[in-house]
């Protein structure tokens, strides 16, 4: 399969490429959201790199204290990690994960809003949609790392796994379930969810809602694919990302149900 786009001696990979390209365009989206809301869109900018910075080493601790069974199979375990600290810095050797990326961009988001006097749930909410956006264009990358595929399938959509890519005990397992793919269209169906639930509502929307919403929505994605993953990360032999979403999932749906309550009380 092709690696990506030669430049010379450069090689810009496209799972890096579709993640830069997915950061620029949710950058976009929330720039145009920002605006909508009369606020200068350049803020934007200014908190591009604290969000792309904390979010990334909360992705990539994330993955290092809870890495799935593809990168246990090649030695990559949490242990090697802290014992190698130079291959924990070294982004290319693993991976990342997408609730440490939640931790490490709520916390960078907090602290801006903070220190600029900003609503940290208003611009969660203008963050949302392009977070969506961003998530389905970047994932789109995993097809050509041949990763985040799920459970053996012989469905008219199945994706065929090079020898090299398949786990342990699947060696001679040829389709599987794109489950990269199901994500990218859920990405999508949620961030055009999104866009019109702050088009139609936006007047009665309390601030956080729209945020909360993309939580929920992502999180309860997330769950139910988890049953399809085969590269799950196990915490004591539990699949530690299933719990998380289904605990987000879980506060997301409380935390409406009170805003909704004392809006009615008001």
């Amino acid at each position: 399969m092709d690696e990506g786009l030669l430049l010379g001696p450069l090689l810009l990979r496209w799972n890096g490429l579709l993640l830069a390209l997915g950061i620029s365009a949710g950058a976009w989206l929330a720039a145009r959201e920002a605006k909508r809301r009369f606020y200068d869109p350049t803020i934007i900018y200014y908190l591009f790199l604290p969000l792309l910075f904390w979010g990334t080493v909360g992705a990539r601790i994330w993955y290092i204290l809870t890495p799935p069974l593809s990168s246990n199979q090649l030695g990559l375990t949490t242990h090697y990690y802290l014992s190698h600290p130079i291959d924990a810095v070294t982004l290319w050797l693993g991976g990342f994960g997408i609730p440490g990326a939640w931790l490490g961009g709520g916390f960078a988001l907090l602290f801006f809003a903070r220190r600029h006097k900003l609503s940290f749930w208003e611009w969660s909410d203008i963050l949302a949609p392009g977070l969506a956006l961003a998530q389905a264009i970047g994932r789109l990358g995993n097809y050509f790392n041949q990763e985040i595929y799920g459970l053996p399938t012989q469905m008219p959509w199945k994706i065929f796994i090079d020898p090299p890519y398949r786990l342990s005990g699947y060696e001679k397992v040829n389709f599987f379930h794109p489950l990269f793919a199901y994500e990218v269209v859920l990405n999508f169906v949620n961030m055009v969810f999104l866009l019109w639930l702050v088009n139609r509502f936006s007047e009665k929307l309390a601030k956080g809602n729209v945020f909360l919403s993309y939580l929920g929505v992502y999180s309860l994605i997330r769950f139910f694919l988890e049953f399809l993953r085969l590269d799950v990360a196990l915490v004591y032999g539990i699949n530690i990302n299933q719990v998380f979403f289904g605990v987000v999932f879980v506060f997301a749906g409380a935390a409406l149900f009170v805003k909704h309550r004392s809006a009615q009380e008001l």
